[in-house]
């Protein structure tokens, strides 16, 4: 698992450029199971990689402070989000005052911790009445190109992969819900979407390109315009402590 968390930072750019962001409906949704707004809270995103989500967590008026463990990461989040704090750590060992946080959230991240410790973590660095967010985006399989691809996905890596996605025990109940968006990328950048993902990064560049090749080649009747519409569907789970 390390190994795999880690290949991240070799491809910390490819990464925060090609990387999909997220809706605002699921910062609603946050908000909404929080039970409380994200203006004026204090979050730690935990597992922050480039930023995608902790910029979007300021945008919506949040006091945030990143946490991450990668050195590609840290650096890239860094240069392109200068005014957003960051420290270095990750869920299973946080750098964080005991009580200090209203909100933690791990975008794409929870899998990478260990629950027997990030959960009593979690419990430690929020406020009485405080939540954790956990969510994960994934391309929508009731799309039938998407299937089609994720299929293929399964057979090259022999269904290896991150399958950790169970909820913690032990901080309340959790609430989730689902939420449906999409976003219009060039193919070009679609494929780099791929590229950016462990699997590939362990992969390495020859077997990736290989790959990718044949997968432009399928795509490409489907989308002769060059334009590839990535539908996906976010599951956000928040519990209050």
């Amino acid at each position: 698992m390390t190994t795999r968390a880690r290949s991240f930072d070799a491809a910390a750019a490819l990464y925060g450029a090609h990387r999909p962001g997220y809706p605002p409906a699921l910062f609603d949704a946050v908000e909404a199971l929080a039970g409380r707004p994200l203006a004026g809270a204090r979050v730690a995103d935990v597992g922050a990689g480039t930023g995608i989500a902790t910029a979007l967590l300021r945008e919506r008026g949040a006091e945030v402070l990143a946490v991450e463990p990668g050195d590609g990461m840290a650096a890239e989040f860094a240069r392109t989000h200068p005014g957003i704090p960051i420290v270095r750590g990750d869920g299973d060992r946080l750098p964080l005052a005991t009580g200090a946080f209203d909100l933690l959230t791990y975008a794409q991240a929870w899998h990478w911790t260990d629950p027997a410790r990030s959960v009593p973590e979690a419990r430690r660095v929020l406020r009485p009445g405080g939540a954790l967010a956990i969510w994960w985006n994934d391309a929508d399989s009731g799309i039938p190109w998407i299937a089609e691809q994720d299929e293929r996905l399964r057979v090259f890596f022999e269904a290896k992969g991150v399958s950790n996605r169970t909820l913690p025990q032990g901080l309340g109940e959790f609430a989730t819900r689902s939420v449906r968006w999409s976003r219009h990328i060039t193919l070009d950048d679609h494929l780099a979407n791929l590229a950016s993902h462990s699997a590939f990064l362990l992969l390495g560049e020859a077997g990736t390109r290989e790959y990718l090749a044949g997968e432009r080649e399928l795509l490409n009747p489907l989308f002769p315009d060059g334009t590839v519409e990535e539908q996906y569907v976010v599951n956000i789970s928040v519990a209050v402590v």
